[in-house]
C-alpha cells in the first residue's frame, strides 16, 4: 500500500507565514513519512492513510495563531505501490519531456 497527500497549512495571518508553515514541516518529522514542500504545500508518502492523518493533524496543531487554514488531499492506493515521484514519471512519459518549466 501507499497513501500520497498533498497538505497545506497555514495561519491566517497578514505578514509572512514562513516560520509558521516551518513549524508545520518539522512535525511532519516525527512520523514515519517521507515529504517534499513546494510553494503550495508540502506532498507526504506513507504506507498507510492513518499515518497521513497522524502527520496532518501534527502539523496543523504546530501552527500558532488564532485561525490555523489546513487543506489535505489524499490518495490511497489500496491495492498497488505507486510513488508521488512513479506518478510524475507517468505524466512526464506521456509529455515526452520533463514537467517542469522556467520563465
Amino acid at each position: 500500500m501507499t497513501a500520497i497527500a498533498m497538505l497545506s497549512v497555514a495561519p491566517v495571518i497578514e505578514e509572512s507565514m514562513a516560520g509558521e508553515v516551518a513549524k508545520a514541516v518539522a512535525a511532519l518529522d516525527e512520523f514515519d513519512v517521507s515529504y517534499e514542500t513546494n510553494p503550495m504545500g508540502t506532498v507526504i508518502e506513507a504506507d498507510d492513510a492513518e499515518t497521513l492523518f497522524a502527520a496532518a493533524a501534527a502539523a496543523h496543531e504546530a501552527v500558532d495563531g488564532d485561525r490555523v487554514s489546513t487543506v489535505l488531499k489524499i490518495d490511497d492506493k489500496r491495492t498497488s505501490e505507486s510513488s508521488a515521484a512513479d506518478k510524475v514519471t507517468a505524466v512526464e512519459d506521456h509529455l515526452g519531456r520533463e514537467a517542469k518549466r522556467e520563465r
